[in-house]
């Protein structure tokens, strides 16, 4: 069962293939915002964007949502999303949580009436609720274990983070 993680200043990112939606919170936690998203470009400017965002905010931890399966199991975009933030975790030297994003974007398009939205605010809602679900429910952020450029993400890489959180 996943605990409250410990407050503190973070960024919610729900990763797509052409944008990211970004939401951040306070450093207690207590108040979520949604950002606005991000169009996704080669890794090294979403790095550089996502960096400044993170000193800006002073940002602690990054929650990455990972769109499963009604089965809790990992889609296709559930692993690049974890790789994604796998790799920003890292290059970051911030702890990453993984919060099922599974219909986020749906409850994000009903609660603020976005359906359909091209301009981001509807994946940086998504985000925002993702946030909220990890503010509430944790899991707690981990280290991501640091690995050689040239090896790549092995299974032992994917296992220093959290596991992939199970459907509700």
């Amino acid at each position: 069962m996943n605990s409250r993680p410990r407050a503190r200043s973070a960024l919610s990112l729900d990763v797509g293939r052409r944008r990211i939606g970004l939401a951040g919170c306070d450093g207690l936690g207590l108040t979520v915002t949604p950002l606005q998203a991000l169009k996704r470009g080669d890794f090294g400017n979403d790095l550089s964007q996502i960096k400044t965002l993170c000193d800006d905010r002073r940002v602690e931890a990054l929650v990455v949502g990972l769109p499963l399966d009604d089965s809790g199991n990992p889609t296709m975009q559930a692993k690049y999303c974890h790789r994604y933030g796998v790799r920003l975790a890292r290059a970051l030297s911030l702890p990453m949580a993984l919060v099922n994003e599974h219909s986020s974007s749906w409850a994000a398009g009903e609660r603020h009436q976005l359906h359909g939205d091209r301009t981001g605010r509807l994946d940086s809602a998504a985000a925002a609720l993702l946030l909220e679900q990890w503010l509430a429910d944790g899991p707690e952020a981990q280290p991501v274990q640091m690995a050689p450029e040239d090896r790549g993400e092995t299974d032992a890489d994917a296992r220093s983070c959290i596991s992939i959180p199970p459907a509700p």
